[in-house]
C-alpha cells in the first residue's frame, strides 16, 4: 500500500491529507450518515459543500460579485465548443495556438463560428511563446474575445503573465489552475478542467463575468453560460463527488499551504529543481521549452539519444517515480509537478537524474 510520487499530467496527485479525508469521510459524512456519493444534490449537506467550494475559489482567487464560479461538465474539451457558441455573438474570436490543447481548442471554434489564428508555433513544435508585442500588433481590435492557454501540458510552455491587450480575455488554465495568484478582473473568463490541479475528474471550473455570461443566445440547456449560471450549476445532476474534493483541495491551499502566494513560491522551488539539474547536465537532458517560456506545473525533456529510454522509465519506477513518459509528440519524459507534488518527490526525481546521468552517462 506504499504510495508512488505521481508524475502524471492527469488525472494527476491529489494533496495526501485530502486523500485521507476522503477516505475517513467516504463511508457517512460527519453528522450526515450517508456517503457523499449517496446525497442528493438537492440536500443541506451538498448544498453546504458546494457553497463552500465556491467561497473558497473566491477566496483563494479575490473574486468579485461580478463573476459567476460554475462547477460544470464535459471538461475542457466542451468549453473548446461552448465559448464560442455562447460568446462570439456574430464576431469572430482570436486565437493563440501554442500547444496541442490552443490548438484542439481552435478546432473545435472553427466549427461554431469565425475564428482566426494570430499566432501558431507549430513550426519549432510549440517550444516558445509570443511576446506581448507580438499579440498586440496582430490581435483585432473588435475580437469578440482573445482565447490562449496559460500552460500547455504537453509542450511545457507557460505564459509568465497574461496578455494586457485591449480585448476581453478568455483562457484555459487547467493544468495550471491555482498554482499561483492571478487578477481575475482582467479576464471575461477563466476555466479549468479539475483532474489537473485541483480536483479529480468529472468537474471543470468556469469563472465567468457577469456580462459574458449574460451573451449566450439560446441554447439548448447544457450548453448556455446564462442558464447555468441562473441555476447555480444545479441545472441538472452536478458531479457530486469531484465537486466534494474541489473544496478539500481548496481548503488544504487556505489553511495548510497558507493562500496562492505561498503556493506559488512552493511551485517556483519545485521546478527549479528540475531545471537546475537539466541546465547543469551538459547537454545529457534537453529540455523541451525555451527558458524564456518554462513551465513551473510541466517539465518535458529528453536525454541526446532515446536508446536509454525505457531504462530510464524502467529504474525511475523501481525508485517510487511513476508516470515520467513523455508525450508521442514529444518523446523523451514529461514530469508534472502540480501544486499537489510533495517537495520531496521533486527532490527525490532531482537526485535520481543525477544518479541515472553518472551510472549511464
Amino acid at each position: 500500500m506504499e504510495r508512488v510520487f505521481n508524475f502524471s499530467a492527469g488525472p494527476a496527485v491529489l494533496p495526501l491529507e485530502v486523500l485521507q479525508e476522503a477516505q475517513k469521510d467516504l463511508l457517512a459524512l460527519p453528522g450526515v450518515g450517508m456517503s457523499v456519493l449517496e446525497i442528493s444534490h438537492r440536500s443541506k449537506p451538498f448544498q453546504a459543500i458546494i457553497d463552500s467550494a465556491e467561497a473558497n475559489i473566491r477566496k483563494l482567487m479575490n473574486i468579485p460579485e461580478n463573476y459567476r464560479v460554475m462547477f460544470l461538465q464535459g471538461g475542457a474539451l466542451l468549453q473548446f465548443a461552448m465559448l464560442p457558441m455562447n460568446l462570439l455573438g456574430g464576431k469572430s474570436a482570436d486565437y493563440l495556438v501554442t500547444g496541442t490543447w490552443s490548438k484542439k481548442a481552435k478546432s473545435e471554434a472553427k466549427l461554431v463560428g469565425a475564428s482566426r489564428v494570430i499566432w501558431d508555433g507549430g513550426e519549432t513544435n510549440y517550444n516558445s511563446l509570443p511576446t506581448n508585442d507580438e499579440i498586440k500588433a496582430a490581435v483585432a481590435p473588435d475580437a469578440a474575445y482573445l482565447y490562449y492557454a496559460s500552460n500547455e501540458t504537453i509542450q511545457g510552455v507557460q505564459f509568465a503573465a497574461e496578455p494586457e491587450v485591449d480585448v476581453p480575455l478568455v483562457c484555459d488554465a487547467s493544468s495550471e489552475f491555482f498554482y499561483k495568484p492571478i487578477n481575475i478582473e482582467k479576464y471575461g473568463c477563466v476555466f479549468a478542467c479539475a483532474q489537473k490541479n485541483c480536483g479529480p475528474a468529472g468537474v471543470t471550473l468556469v469563472v465567468m463575468r457577469d456580462d459574458f455570461v449574460a451573451r449566450s443566445p439560446e441554447l439548448p440547456s447544457l450548453l448556455s453560460y446564462s442558464k447555468l449560471a441562473a441555476e447555480q450549476s444545479m441545472l441538472n445532476t452536478p458531479p457530486c463527488f469531484s465537486i466534494y474534493v474541489v473544496k478539500l483541495v481548496t481548503d488544504w491551499l487556505l489553511n495548510t499551504v497558507g493562500g496562492l502566494s505561498a503556493m506559488y513560491e512552493i511551485n517556483k522551488k519545485k521546478a527549479a529543481l528540475l531545471y537546475d539539474v537539466i541546465d547543469a547536465s551538459g547537454g545529457y537532458y534537453i529540455g523541451h521549452a525555451k527558458k524564456e517560456c518554462r513551465s513551473l506545473m510541466n517539465v518535458p525533456f529528453k536525454m541526446q539519444t532515446d536508446a536509454l529510454d525505457k531504462t530510464f522509465l524502467e529504474e525511475a519506477a523501481k525508485a517510487g517515480l511513476q508516470s515520467l513518459a513523455g508525450h508521442r509528440s514529444v518523446g523523451g519524459f514529461r514530469a508534472s509537478i502540480y501544486n499537489a507534488m510533495p517537495m520531496e518527490g521533486v527532490e527525490k526525481l532531482a537526485a535520481f537524474m543525477k544518479e541515472f546521468m553518472e551510472k549511464h552517462g
